[in-house]
């Protein structure tokens, strides 16, 4: 991507806080419309199945086009990607939630999903480019801690909205954050750059990515009463295979061997798995065979978040003061602990779920940006898009299969509340293997890496 947000020897703040806003939408539109979704199948007469796709046609497009949009963005200009980006994702939410039918909805949502993708590949390039690298670590603690946030966030405000608005309003609410957004990145990213269309080999690779994640899916999907699940995962491999053997996952692929950051990204994805496999796990158990209040669960879970937004800030200052490693590292500890506490309960008392969920809140909270520091940090500047598209990639994968994962643990565990304990423990020996992934400290670099502090 072209260097085109200033000087590297002042902080621009304001950019951080644009990483951050658009963070936390590009997140909350991961989850926000679950709740609305009984709405919009009443209101077009269609079946759950088909309303599912509000959900679905923004999650697939994300995912899929990741690793082309990086591979795209690091030939483009910042200012006219991210003008564009945010544009046209705002633009594409309003198309949704004025949509007449669900056709329109489901296709306007895809558009979203698109837009959203060179978002969530955006976010970590323009906070590590805003600032100084002596500052990058609580620069990148921002984008981190508020994406997350956005994401367990989503279905409490959902809920409020559609009780007093309707589910259009649901799509419409994150529209004044991308107009503010997009105001400061104009006022702010110097002129210059350009866009080029995307080529060919950006359209393979959405559609090799895309085929393998919605195989995955259905695989866990069908995994607790059909033996054809087996047949969907063996679509995972060769979709796979033909990916990282073509000519859009080769540079990706020397991008994380010259980098060496495998084991830092397998930690991102361990631990974004667990973590939604966690909260989609209390919170249907809470409600559904414990008959909990929304209202009670909500505040239960709230637990998580409040722990990620108090040491959020503090994982970026003590990455940016000593090392970023120890301090993921410490943060991962806390997560596993949390998480295992959780597993291990004999109860489902709101209290003792809320404060182990808060500590590994804190843990969330302490590791995420020092991880995707390491990541972006270790790479040329040309290849920023790249490597940011890698890290999001790992925690889309794991905020998407998480859930998926645990429905298909908890249905062969058995129902109630044996099941879900079963499939909480799976979600903490995720999390306990992420702590050793961060620990991993990769061997010398290959030269024309980034020559920057990792710890």
């Amino acid at each position: 991507m072209q260097q085109d947000t200033g000087s590297d020897e002042s902080d621009r703040w304001s950019l951080v806080a644009v990483a951050g806003i658009l963070s936390f939408v590009a997140m909350l539109d991961m989850s926000i419309v679950n709740v609305a979704l009984a709405d919009i199948g009443e209101s077009f007469a269609v079946p759950a199945e088909t309303a599912q796709w509000a959900v679905l046609g923004y999650q697939l497009p994300v995912v899929a086009l990741l690793l082309p949009a990086g591979r795209w963005l690091d030939r483009v200009g910042m200012r006219p990607a991210l003008l564009t980006a945010v544009a046209g994702f705002a633009l594409a939410a309003a198309a949704a939630a004025l949509a007449p039918a669900v056709g329109w909805l489901i296709g306007a949502r895809l558009l979203q999903g698109a837009f959203g993708a060179l978002l969530f590949v955006l976010m970590p390039v323009l906070a590590t480019r805003a600032v100084r690298p002596e500052v990058r670590g609580r620069a990148m603690s921002v984008p981190a801690t508020l994406g997350p946030l956005g994401a367990v966030s989503g279905p409490a405000l959902g809920g409020l909205l559609l009780d007093y608005g309707g589910w259009r309003t649901v799509l419409l609410v994150k529209l004044p954050l991308c107009l503010i957004a997009w105001a400061i990145a104009r006022a702010v990213l110097p002129r210059g750059g350009r866009l080029a269309a995307p080529g060919r080999r950006e359209a393979v690779d959405a559609a090799l990515i895309a085929g393998a994640v919605a195989a995955a899916l259905l695989a866990l999907t069908l995994a607790p009463g059909s033996p054809r699940w087996g047949w969907a995962a063996l679509l995972v491999v060769p979709l796979v295979v033909a990916w990282a053997r073509g000519p859009g996952g080769r540079p990706v692929l020397a991008v994380l061997r010259e980098a060496r950051t495998y084991g830092t990204q397998g930690a991102v994805l361990a631990l974004g798995a667990a973590f939604a496999a966690v909260h989609y796990v209390t919170a249907l158990h809470l409600q559904r065979d414990d008959g909990l209040s929304a209202s009670v669960t909500g505040l239960t879970l709230l637990a998580f978040p409040l722990g990620m937004a108090l040491a959020g800030p503090v994982g970026g200052r003590l990455a940016d003061r000593w090392s970023p490693r120890p301090v993921a590292v410490a943060g991962g500890v806390l997560v596993a602990v949390g998480f295992v506490l959780l597993a291990a309960g004999d109860d489902w008392q709101p209290v003792r779920i809320a404060w182990q969920l808060g500590i590994a809140g804190l843990g969330m909270g302490l590791y995420g940006g020092p991880a995707q520091f390491l990541v972006m940090s270790a790479v040329p500047a040309a290849q920023l898009a790249t490597a940011g598209s890698t890290v999001q990639l790992a925690r889309s994968l794991g905020f998407t299969l998480g859930p998926a994962l645990a429905t298909a643990v908890w249905g062969l565990s058995g129902p109630g509340a044996s099941g879900a304990r079963t499939a909480l423990a799976a979600a903490a020996v995720a999390a306990c293997a992420a702590v050793p992934l961060l620990a991993l400290r990769p061997g010398p670099r290959r030269a024309g890496a980034a020559a920057v502090r990792q710890g």
